[in-house]
């Protein structure tokens, strides 16, 4: 089968529209239909119900959907793991929400890829499900999450703790004005929501809300502010008299767990690198 038939489909149920798939692959829009055509007649199913600005997935392309992903993942992997360099024996892939990435992972990833030499490291920032989906696919080794997969195939790790603190962009900022002056909700993670939830009950709701702490930190530091961010992200802009520490406002913390396929075969490699997560020092 033809991949870029499939990466084709795959745009297709993304963006629910066949003209934005046809900008994002660049080619033109006929190009995208005579593609979807061609799958649907190689496999003999309608793939799609089209409907005036309305696309939507039939049944048969609802199944199709993990297949084509999976396939066009484990074909991108096999074009890096034969285009590696001649100084590189192995490879191995891992992933980290944007969080991850940016309370945790952007601090130790240099050490990490000087501590093993010989292996090609893919690093990439994917979402909770689509990494828990790709590690079941083994079209990836290992995920580096705040909410540990609960999924027998999967082994899972605790690795650390990650401090976060109430901060604020007004010195003045207390216990009881804390959510009432632009305060910005983070999503950290389930767990996170749960404390939340207990803890500030019928506090004001939050003006802005957002999945990733940097944008949360970029936000207060312009236009003022609160928010709960991890101490490594703040630490500088402490020091510095630009964000506050709310003191009377109670703190919390979000573990941080790696997950990988238990029957992965580079299982060595993979503890290897596991033991060098703990190692991480951010605020180096």
């Amino acid at each position: 089968m033809d991949i870029d038939l499939l990466k084709t489909f795959v745009e297709v149920v993304r963006t629910r529209h066949f003209g934005k798939a046809a900008e994002n692959l660049y080619i033109t829009q006929s190009a995208v239909s005579f593609r979807i055509r061609q799958l649907e007649q190689g496999l003999g199913v309608n793939l799609f119900i089209r409907q005036r600005n309305n696309i939507q997935l039939t049944a048969p392309g609802e199944r199709l959907l993990p297949h084509a992903q999976m396939i066009i993942t484990g074909m991108q992997r096999a074009k890096v793991d034969v285009a590696l360099a001649d100084n590189m024996h192995k490879q191995i892939s891992l992933a980290g929400t944007p969080n991850i990435w940016d309370a945790f992972l952007q601090f130790g990833i240099t050490n990490i890829v000087s501590a093993m030499p010989g292996v090609s490291l893919v690093a990439e920032v994917k979402a909770q499900q689509e990494s828990t989906r790709l590690l079941l696919e083994r079209t990836l080794d290992l995920a580096i999450l705040f909410d540990p997969p609960k999924v027998d195939e999967l082994v899972v790790e605790r690795i650390c703790e990650l401090p976060i603190i109430p901060v604020s962009g007004y010195d003045t900022a207390t216990n009881e004005n804390f959510f009432d002056n632009q305060y910005v909700y983070v999503d950290w993670g389930t767990t996170f929501s749960l404390w939340h939830a207990r803890q500030f009950t019928g506090k004001t709701p939050p003006y802005f809300r957002t999945s990733t702490g940097r944008i949360a930190l970029d936000l207060i530091l312009q236009c003022g502010g609160s928010a709960f961010i991890p101490h490594v992200l703040v630490e500088q802009h402490l020091e510095n008299g630009e964000l506050f520490h709310v003191k009377n406002v109670e703190n919390t913390s979000r573990d941080i767990f790696v997950a990988y396929h238990r029957d992965n075969e580079q299982k060595e490699l993979i503890e290897t690198l596991i033991n060098l997560l703990p190692t991480i020092e951010p605020n180096a």
